[in-house]
C-alpha cells in the first residue's frame, strides 16, 4: 500500500507491506517490544538491501543487545552492523545532548552536519530511527522535546530523508502523547500508518508553543 507522504521518490518502508515518499517525519507509537522491533528492523533491513544509510539511537537497551536481537531475527545482514557506511549507531546522549543540556537548535547543528556529511561521497538516502524513551529522564532542556520534533519538519522536508520516532505509550503521559501526534504529519500504531488528523505545521505549533523557535 501505497501512502503518498510528499513529492520526492517513492521507497519501501520494510514492514506492513508500505509505501511512501521520502522528506517524512512519523511516529511510531508501540507497547510492546515486538511491535517496536517490527518497525526498526523493517526499516533498517529494507534500508540494508537498497544501500541506504541507517541511524538508529536505541535508548530502551544498549546498542550491543539491539546488535544481537537484530542478528537473530535476520542473520542475513548481520554483518552491515559492524560497516557504518551502512549504518550508524549512537547513544541518547550522544545524539542529544553531548554537552548534557538538550538544546532543539544546537540539534538543528547535528543533523544538517550528519545530512551534510552522509551527501559527502554522492546521493544517498537517509533512515534514521530512534527511541525516546531518554526523554523520561532529568536532562537539562527536555521540556523543549517537542519544538524539536516539530522543527525537524523544517529539516526533512524535500530531502531524501526519513524519520521514524517511537515512543512507548506505556510509559508517556496522554498529554505528552498529544504533542506527538502535534509535531508528526504521519503516525504508525499496531503496524498501521496514518495520516494523522492532530498535526500542526510547525510554523503553527511554534507560533502557539514555542514563538521563540520559529524558524527564521
Amino acid at each position: 500500500m501505497h501512502i503518498k507522504t510528499s513529492e520526492l521518490d517513492s521507497f519501501e518502508l520494510g514492514f506492513g507491506g508500505y509505501t511512501c515518499n521520502w522528506g517524512v517525519h512519523m511516529c511510531g507509537l508501540y507497547e510492546t517490544e515486538e511491535e517496536r522491533d517490527s518497525i526498526i528492523f523493517g526499516l533498517l533491513s529494507q534500508g540494508f538491501k537498497n544501500n541506504d544509510l541507517n541511524f538508529y539511537c536505541p535508548s530502551e537497551r544498549n546498542s550491543n543487545d539491539f546488535m544481537s536481537d537484530y542478528s537473530s531475527a535476520h542473520p542475513d545482514h548481520s554483518s552491515c552492523l559492524s560497516n557504518q557506511d551502512s549504518i550508524v549507531i549512537s547513544s541518547p546522549k550522544d545524539l542529544y545532548y553531548p554537552k548534557g543540556t538538550f538544546s532543539p537548535l544546537d540539534m538543528d547543528e547535528r543533523l544538517d552536519s550528519f545530512y551534510n556529511h552522509s551527501q559527502s561521497k554522492g546521493p544517498r538516502n537517509v533512515r534514521a530511527t530512534a527511541e525516546m524513551v531518554w526523554a523520561l529522564e532529568a536532562i537539562p532542556g527536555r521540556e523543549h522535546l517537542m519544538v524539536y520534533e516539530s522543527r525537524l519538519n523544517y529539516f526533512i522536508a524535500r530531502k531524501p530523508w526519513i524519520s521514524i520516532c517511537l515512543y512507548n505509550i506505556t510509559r508517556f503521559t496522554g498529554d505528552i502523547i498529544m504533542q506527538v501526534l502535534r509535531t508528526h504529519p504521519y503516525t504508525i500504531s499496531k503496524g498501521v500508518i496514518t495520516e494523522n488528523p492532530f498535526y500542526q505545521d510547525p510554523d503553527d505549533w511554534l507560533a502557539e508553543y514555542a514563538p521563540e523557535f520559529l524558524k527564521q
